[in-house]
């Protein structure tokens, strides 16, 4: 009876269990589909690790930014479950390993994602040569902080930021802080900040961040999350706002939320452009090309807005494009994850020129870490920089001033020019060659002839230009402290028509090194000691230009079939090159050829119409330039 009654219990222990169990995994999904991702990894680090709870876990220790418990739980789903096959998790996945700099295992996940080659070590390596900034950073000095990001200039001396500071906010579930506050301070020389107070103008017990002001101080954007949640997809969210007030008698009022915002998406991350004319901001707003985007929209006379744009794929990507921000001289700075990086987001530029943005710039790894940096803004005139960065764990301010990268002035440049004439030479070869004249990079010039190739310091290259029937031209340089930094080379190149009285232009239009016909004796094709002499004038040229490579062809008069002339003339041609290669021209630079009686120097055509004199005539070999 006891042990009935024991399993009795045990039974009803372990469906207790259970049930229990699966109500806290119900209430988990919960949290996890509520974004409320801090209390959810409570929560599923102490269920059964199951394969949908492990990725769950591990997508919530990802956008917690606990990238090494990230990376650890994906893998613990290869381990256990096998392969990963939902893309937007094998992007996280990499994302993660690249925040903990394991660039080649991060890399293969990325080329299945991607499908082309990623090397982050090989980007890494080029972004040296191509950011142009370098910048040394630093902390900002900041008494009291908690998680701040997300600084903005609000006049000469101040500046107002976003922070968590304050300990008797509300938490945030998703990641367990305090809900942001903005924040004002004074800010020194040194980058120190002041005098630091709640912006209480502004400031509810909603999200605000992202504050920006424009020049002349009295209109004021900045970001608020929707105070009612909405259901998207099962979840409820509540997303973000941008918000304009403007600054009468001292103080901040007519607070009032954008016209085209949206309870369904997020609008975010206010940028203002230096006359007041356009606002930028990033948002995940239906039309887009995925996650976040960067839009821009007209600001009229009357305060109205025009209709969003989209800044185009230039810029956006199919993940996050966010904190645009807009300098004086009209670059764009931005953050991103979407492009090839070194890790979370990157700080990008890009200039807008004739409307247009240029191609983005990564600023490079001596600012961008391999965690989440954004929110740059710079003084152009004093090269002064502040952005926001999680590389230490939690968000904060940071700054540099930013100095030119040396790297990007190595470099040789020149456009390739026929040196008689002068003209420009489009279609012609350029190579860059190191010291041991490996190849390193070519490209054939365009319409204006020209040629950019990037250095390094403290080498020796060869610049070289090829071109067919041209002679090739080599010009050595170096970088090193007996070089130049910056190098322009003009190629001069000359033709071998130029060169040499005996290379000429033939009847169809070929170029061929002009010499006294070699004949052959009627049916044979051995080289006769008069041939060989004007064969030798052949040698010198090539030897002279080791570049030259010719054909040579054969040809026969009409007597005799066309089958066994063709045959014949290949044996001519073939035993021309045997002597030029037995006088030392390499194999690889010539080739032979018959044509038999197809292209007779004269009106030979057929047997018995023509004196000996006028047969021989035909029976000759010929050599075309070919490079």
């Amino acid at each position: 009876m006891r042990l009935i009654i024991t399993s009795i219990l045990t039974m009803l222990f372990v469906a207790t269990s259970v049930n229990a169990q699966n109500l806290s995994l119900k209430k988990t999904n919960r949290l996890f589909k509520d974004q409320a991702y801090k209390e959810a990894i409570e929560n599923y680090e102490n269920l059964k690790q199951t394969e949908q709870v492990l990725k769950n876990l591990g997508d919530s220790y990802y956008f917690t930014g606990d990238m090494a418990k990230a990376a650890f739980t994906y893998s613990k789903i290869e381990d256990n479950y096998g392969a990963i096959e939902d893309y937007d998790r094998i992007y996280r996945y990499a994302q993660s390993l690249l925040a903990l700099e394991d660039y080649d295992k991060a890399d293969r996940y990325l080329l299945y994602y991607h499908g082309k080659d990623w090397n982050t070590k090989e980007y890494i390596k080029e972004l040296k040569k191509i950011t142009p900034h370098n910048f040394n950073v630093a902390t900002v000095n900041n008494q009291g902080t908690n998680s701040d990001f997300g600084m903005t200039f609000l006049n000469a001396n101040q500046v107002v930021f976003a922070s968590s500071r304050n300990l008797d906010r509300p938490v945030y579930a998703w990641n367990g802080l305090p809900y942001l506050d903005l924040y004002k301070a004074t800010i020194d020389e040194y980058g120190t900040l002041g005098n630091i107070e709640p912006f209480s103008e502004v400031n509810t017990n909603l999200h605000e961040s992202n504050a920006v002001f424009t020049n002349n101080g009295t209109v004021m954007y900045f970001n608020r999350n929707n105070e009612n949640r909405v259901k998207i997809d099962d979840s409820r969210v509540s997303n973000m706002k941008i918000y304009k007030a403007e600054l009468i008698e001292s103080k901040w009022t007519n607070v009032e939320a954008l016209s085209f915002n949206n309870d369904m998406y997020s609008v975010q991350h206010p940028a203002i452009s230096k006359d007041g004319k356009t606002l930028y901001f990033s948002s995940d707003m239906p039309g887009g090309f995925g996650g976040f985007d960067l839009y821009k929209v007209a600001i009229n006379e009357d305060g109205t807005y025009g209709t969003p744009q989209n800044l185009g794929k230039e810029i956006n990507t199919p993940h996050l494009d966010q904190f645009p921000y807009m300098s004086d001289i009209n670059t764009l700075y931005y953050a991103t994850n979407g492009k090839q990086g070194v890790g979370g987001l990157d700080i990008h530029r890009s200039d807008l020129v004739n409307g247009e943005f240029t191609t983005p710039i990564n600023l490079g790894t001596t600012i961008n870490s391999s965690r989440d940096d954004f929110a740059y803004i710079v003084n152009e005139k004093t090269d002064k920089v502040f952005f926001s960065s999680n590389r230490s764990g939690i968000d904060k301010l940071y700054q540099s001033v930013r100095e030119d990268n040396i790297l990007t002035k190595y470099a040789v440049s020149g456009v390739v020019q026929d040196s008689i004439s002068g003209k420009l030479l489009p279609g012609s070869l350029v190579s860059l060659l190191d010291e041991r004249e490996i190849l390193i990079d070519d490209m054939i010039v365009g319409k204006d002839a020209s040629y950019f190739f990037k250095l390094d310091p403290n080498k020796k290259y060869t610049i070289r230009g090829t071109r067919k029937l041209y002679i090739p031209q080599n010009v050595q340089f170096s970088t090193d402290k007996n070089g130049s930094i910056s190098h322009d080379i003009m190629l001069t190149m000359l033709s071998y028509q130029d060169a040499e009285e005996t290379i000429k232009p033939d009847r169809k239009g070929d170029v061929q090194v002009e010499l006294d016909q070699i004949f052959f004796d009627f049916d044979k094709a051995v080289i006769k000691p008069e041939a060989a002499k004007t064969l030798d004038k052949l040698v010198t040229i090539m030897k002279k230009y080791p570049a030259m490579y010719i054909e040579v062809s054969s040809h026969t008069d009409a007597r005799g079939t066309s089958e066994y002339n063709l045959e014949l003339s290949n044996k001519r041609a073939a035993s021309t090159m045997e002597y030029l290669v037995s006088r030392g021209v390499e194999r690889r630079r010539l080739r032979s050829i018959g044509y038999g009686e197809m292209q007779p120097l004269n009106n030979c055509v057929s047997e018995g119409m023509c004196s000996e004199d006028e047969y021989r005539i035909n029976r000759r070999c010929e050599f075309k330039i070919v490079k």
